[in-house]
């Protein structure tokens, strides 16, 4: 790999880090990244986005929005936006 193939290795950081590229293929990235700042600095910064989503985890999901609570979030969408298009038209 050559310098101008940082691209191609920001585009397959994510299959690079999970091992689902070929073993060569691993082994050629493994060796640009080792002297290459630039993409280091990219993948320590993916792993650490990485780290920080894993430990947030599925107990930080919402529950679901029941039907009748999103008809009363678009109601107040629209009374919103129709206050707005009077406040522009009165100034």
């Amino acid at each position: 790999m050559h310098d101008h193939d940082c691209g191609q290795i920001f585009a397959m950081l994510s299959e690079y880090l999970d091992r689902e590229l070929p073993p060569a293929t691993c082994e050629e990235f493994d060796e640009h990244i080792k002297d290459c700042p630039e993409c280091v600095q990219f993948l320590e910064s993916l792993k650490r986005s990485m780290k920080i989503c894993r430990q947030f985890g599925e107990s930080q999901l919402l529950p679901a929005i029941d039907e009748g609570q999103m008809t009363r979030l678009r109601q107040a969408y629209a009374n919103m936006l129709t206050k707005r298009g009077r406040s522009k038209s009165e100034s």
